[in-house]
């Protein structure tokens, strides 16, 4: 009996556990889910024979290396700065690990322990970053495998609302981590254009109209994602003239959010004392003209908006101008911006979500120039069986297949573009209606 330990039973995590289960009576295995909350996972698990809860706070070191120490895998899902909690003892006990995250810095120093343990520690491995990694890899050598060299890569991937439950100013539904959605960004952007390094600071990414064009979806605007120069030298162009990794939103949203991040409501930093505070206090602390006779005055003023313009019915549909207390005690400005989103912007139970991603190569062969433009866009079945939790938690769980049937042997830190990962991954996908299209010209 293979046992496989997965942290985390929130929202990504849905689809995750049920592939788990959905193979576990063939393949033998025992899945333990830990989460703090013990009837989400009761939730999550249901009646399954080969699911188990284990409620604990991560922190609990003796229970957190009881249950890594008799795992044969381990997935987690987990907040990005609670990973390092579990990776470490994943190579104290030698048991491969997989997470969704990103990679980090202080990850990659782990390289030499994770070697010496001899197991498998991949990041990267869900939506974006994940199947964006392998299918744009997958593109990039099949186009370089036929002698073509590529001379442009635009990569572009969003969370998104099908229109016909786009019923807000935003254009969006919180359908994963309401924090991550907030922090989105705050590290800034560097990517390249025609030659040219782009670097772009936080407070400027939502700040500008950047368009592209989905087929079947037409104009949507797109923000810069991180650093997407680290990731030219990994897909092996790092010498491309252009070379862009983005995120997708709907019209509107950029702008608004920049309303947001000019309003001081994304800081993650400083806590404040949410108790002696509403929401339009709240949201004017950092405005100078907060003494204007209503709040709305106030807001017209501080971002230079109009009273009848998109940003402010977005800004009023949060309710940013109620005179409501927020009553949350110390909480981060992006804490209570989160919880906001999830109570303002949540996806109704007969909503569903949509998950879209779009990789424009252009490039030369044989004298010729030619353009690709590769596409997927999938639905969501439901408001807990998401778009977003299939396309994270799927490529966790085929990749954990892959390795407790021995179809996996390689070690070390990695994020999925290696063909021994992304061919298998990427064809099961298709099963699960993740496929792409492609058109050229």
């Amino acid at each position: 009996m293979k046992k496989i330990l997965l942290f985390g039973a929130g929202k990504s995590a849905t689809s995750l556990i049920d592939y788990l289960i959905e193979h576990a009576p063939r393949q033998k295995w025992q899945l333990t889910v830990a989460d703090r909350d013990l009837m989400l996972i009761r939730i999550k698990i249901g009646k399954s024979y080969y699911a188990t809860p284990a409620a604990f706070d991560v922190h609990d070191a003796e229970t957190r290396q009881n249950l890594i120490s008799e795992s044969d895998v381990v997935i987690s899902l987990l907040p990005p700065e609670l990973h390092l909690l579990v990776i470490k003892d994943c190579i104290r006990y030698r048991k491969h690990i997989l997470i969704a995250s990103y990679l980090t810095p202080e990850m990659y120093k782990l390289e030499k322990e994770v070697r010496k343990a001899g197991i498998l520690f991949m990041g990267e491995m869900g939506l974006d970053p994940g199947i964006d990694h392998m299918s744009a890899k997958k593109l990039i050598h099949s186009i370089e495998s036929k002698g073509g060299t590529i001379s442009s890569f635009r990569s572009f991937c969003g969370g998104l609302i099908p229109p016909e439950c786009d019923d807000n100013p935003w254009h969006y539904k919180v359908s994963w981590n309401p924090r991550n959605v907030v922090l989105a960004g705050q590290e800034g952007a560097l990517y390249r254009e025609k030659g040219k390094d782009c670097k772009v600071d936080y407070a400027d990414i939502f700040s500008h109209s950047r368009n592209v064009t989905v087929p079947g979806l037409g104009k949507m605007d797109w923000y810069p994602n991180r650093d997407s120069l680290s990731y030219a030298a990994r897909y092996g162009i790092e010498d491309v003239p252009t070379f862009v990794r983005g995120t997708l939103r709907y019209p509107d949203f950029c702008e608004g959010w920049d309303a947001l991040v000019r309003l001081g409501l994304t800081d993650n930093k400083t806590a404040v004392d949410t108790d002696t505070l509403t929401y339009r206090k709240w949201a004017l602390q950092n405005c100078k003209a907060s003494n204007r006779k209503t709040p709305e005055e106030a807001l017209i003023a501080c971002l230079d908006i109009k009273e009848r313009s998109k940003v402010m019915k977005q800004l009023k549909f949060l309710g940013l101008t109620d005179n409501l207390p927020i009553n949350r005690g110390k909480a981060t400005n992006a804490e209570v911006l989160g919880y906001l989103l999830d109570n303002k912007l949540p996806m109704k139970p007969e909503d569903k979500d949509m998950v879209v991603m779009q990789h424009e190569l252009s490039f030369e062969r044989r004298n010729f120039s030619a353009r690709i433009t590769s596409y997927m866009i999938m639905i969501g079945e439901d408001n807990l069986h998401t778009a977003m939790s299939q396309t994270v938690g799927y490529p966790l769980g085929i990749l954990t297949r892959l390795l407790l049937t021995g179809k996996v042997s390689t070690t070390g830190i990695h994020i999925p573009i290696l063909p021994e990962i992304y061919n298998p991954v990427l064809k099961e996908l298709e099963q699960y209606g993740v496929r792409f299209a492609e058109a050229f010209e």
